[in-house]
């Protein structure tokens, strides 16, 4: 686990990015009654200014992210990687610049606290797993938007059903970075040990990105590659009594005439020249039990299969149907999130600051977005003020004094937009 996420889990707070489609977002905001038919007109085309202007601008941010990542994809021959100075230091540059995306599309890492409670929770994958944790070099996870689900789990041994609230993450992102290759034997050795306890073979130095949708806490630890199912206590207990009430009963017949079968297999062999009456009697007694114990043997190793089979596809089946896409194929899907909700915080303010009667402090004007937010689409969010601002002020449309915020009028919005636009365009014509 990455270590600077200590401290003690606390209380899930309110999240910040906006559950809306833009046309949902615009159509509301028209709705609201501030806008006239000719203001109207200017807000949808300013709207769509913002929205090509910041696809324009993380379009580098998604080509930055698949440069950096080459050298880190699992599909990546091995040969064709830079020196470990040059991988560190990418490495650096990757999580850096993935983690601003993930900020971007408001989400927020899980601290290590929060993690851990959740491995002691009470999970919808009804397993128990193993983690691998020495495999791996880093592992950070990410969350955005919760909200509380009522499941029922088994009790009594599955006779009776009980109703237990469990807290589920709406997405959920996973960032997995193996462990690179180590000369020395003992890292050797340890490698090697991973891969044989390993069914899937994920190459040293490889990070690894999932994302995953509608995942209960609890399931945390189901997400990691790798993992392994390990039997139960109830599953050693179901499966190690039959085991031993129909096993000593073998042993013991088995036990006791194994010694007559001795005596009659040397006699016919030359090594022992007298027996009693009743020894083959005996030693066909043993012969039984020996092929009693051969057929026991191979039952109960096929029941322990046939368990750890189920529990396998409980678990693939539980984590396949909640995975959304996985390493570079995450890209262009967070880096669409990330576009789209510095829309709306820009979007929200801007039009919280143009039908404001007066300029509104950074304070007042949060409240006013969740004020609005509330009223109009009936959700409740923790508006980021600051990337709103941030947004606006890259693009010429806000102004302060004293603290105090206003916007330009839609006009001037519009044409300042406009010249934004054309220097994108002609920066980009100007490189080679």
């Amino acid at each position: 686990m990455n270590e600077a996420q200590g401290g003690m889990a606390a209380p899930l707070k309110r999240d910040r990015f906006v559950p809306l489609r833009k046309s949902d977002i615009i159509d509301g905001l028209v709705a609201d009654g501030h806008l006239d038919a000719a203001r109207e007109a200017g807000f949808r085309q300013l709207a769509r200014m913002l929205g090509a202007i910041f696809h324009y601008r993380h379009f580098e941010e998604l080509e930055r992210l698949r440069e950096t990542y080459f050298y880190f994809d699992p599909q990546v021959d091995p040969k064709a990687c830079r020196s470990p100075s040059e991988l560190d230091a990418a490495y650096r540059v990757l999580g850096d610049e993935f983690v601003r995306v993930l900020t971007e599309a408001n989400f927020v890492e899980i601290p290590h606290a929060e993690i851990m409670q959740a491995f002691a929770e009470q999970a919808l994958v009804r397993v128990k797993i193993k983690v691998p944790i020495e495999d791996y070099r880093d592992v950070r996870m990410f969350r955005r938007g919760h909200h509380m689900e009522t499941i029922e789990t088994p009790i009594w041994f599955g006779l009776r059903r009980r109703p237990l609230k469990v807290d589920v993450y709406d997405d959920v992102v996973l960032m997995v970075a193996t462990r690179p290759e180590d000369a020395t034997a003992a890292s050797r050795h340890k490698a090697l040990a991973s891969a044989k306890r390993s069914q899937q073979k994920i190459r040293s130095g490889a990070v690894l990105f999932k994302y995953f949708r509608h995942v209960a806490r609890g399931d945390l630890e189901a997400l990691f590659p790798n993992v392994r199912v390990v039997m139960s206590l109830f599953d050693q207990f179901s499966l190690g009594v039959p085991a031993l009430v129909g096993g000593i009963p073998i042993l013991l017949k088995v036990a006791s005439t194994l010694t007559v079968l001795f005596v009659v297999a040397g006699f016919y062999l030359g090594f022992n020249g007298t027996m009693h009456d009743n020894d083959t009697e005996q030693a066909l007694a043993a012969l039984s039990g020996l092929f009693a114990l051969g057929a026991f043997v191979p039952r109960q190793w096929g029941n322990f299969h046939r368990r750890s089979l189920i529990h396998e596809k409980q678990l693939t089946e539980n984590i396949y149907y909640r995975n959304v896409n996985n390493n570079s194929g995450i890209f262009n899907y967070l880096i669409g999130e990330a576009e789209e909700q510095d829309w709306k915080e820009a979007l929200l303010a801007y039009y919280a600051l143009l039908i404001a009667e007066a300029p509104l402090t950074r304070e007042g004007l949060g409240a006013r977005i969740e004020e609005l937010l509330t009223r109009v689409f009936g959700i409740q969010v923790a508006f980021e003020i600051e990337d709103a601002l941030t947004r606006l002020r890259s693009l010429d449309l806000l102004a302060e004094a004293g603290g105090d915020l206003s916007v330009p009028p839609l006009v001037d919005a519009l044409a300042r937009l406009d010249r934004e636009w054309k220097g994108l365009l002609g920066a980009f014509a100007s490189k080679p």
